[in-house]
């Protein structure tokens, strides 16, 4: 069985991306900040690894023995000037090298896909810290996919959803789909290096 350590696992889409890896067969690590936000039911299948991605000590005990990384580290609705992101991927990136772990996906901002002048100003300091995650995964040398969502929902998983390299091809996507696709990327090739937008099929 292969190994995944999943940072930000308990956001809205960090769960599912768990819950998705569990399904996908994967033994799972947890990085949490607190274990006690992982649902019973969950916490019974995973490893949960408490720590800061801002530790650099505790990051690289949850990497070691790991197949492959998830990145889903957010502000929840926090939107002002911050550097947790970047340097969190930073450490992460680090730990990656110094293990030889080759394989990560990462949850970026839609926001990434536009011209900065079509953003709302208010959005300014998180995308800045997205922008510097970014960079940070294409300068690691390592096999990555950067996940850019749009709206995320809390809507039941559609398994539907369109995926396009470098565009944003739609206004939202469901927690449940955009998680379980975090985890295939890991064991896919054709997303190596791109810019996935994401979003589900319209209903008909």
């Amino acid at each position: 069985m292969k190994k995944v350590v999943v940072f930000g696992a308990t956001g809205n889409t960090g769960l599912c991306c768990t819950q998705a890896a569990l399904k996908l067969e994967y033994e799972v690590t947890a990085f949490v900040r607190d274990p006690a936000r992982l649902p019973e039911e969950l916490s019974s299948q995973v490893t949960a690894k408490t720590g800061d991605v801002l530790d650099s000590k505790t990051v690289d005990e949850a990497v070691q023995g790991q197949d492959a990384v998830v990145i889903l580290l957010g502000t929840r609705n926090d939107l002002s000037p911050t550097t947790v992101m970047s340097e969190g991927t930073k450490n992460i990136v680090a730990a990656m090298k110094k293990h030889g772990v080759k394989r990560v996906s990462a949850c970026l901002s839609a926001f990434n896909f536009r011209e900065k002048s079509a953003v709302p100003e208010r959005f300014y300091p998180l995308l800045e810290d997205h922008e510097r995650m970014l960079e940070v995964l294409k300068a690691s040398n390592l096999e990555w996919v950067a996940v850019l969502p749009p709206h995320i929902t809390d809507d039941e998983k559609a398994g539907d959803v369109i995926i396009e390299h470098g565009i944003s091809p739609g206004p939202r996507v469901s927690k449940h789909d955009l998680g379980h696709f975090m985890v295939s990327c890991l064991s896919s090739d054709e997303n190596l290096y791109k810019l996935c937008g994401i979003c589900n099929k319209p209903q008909s």
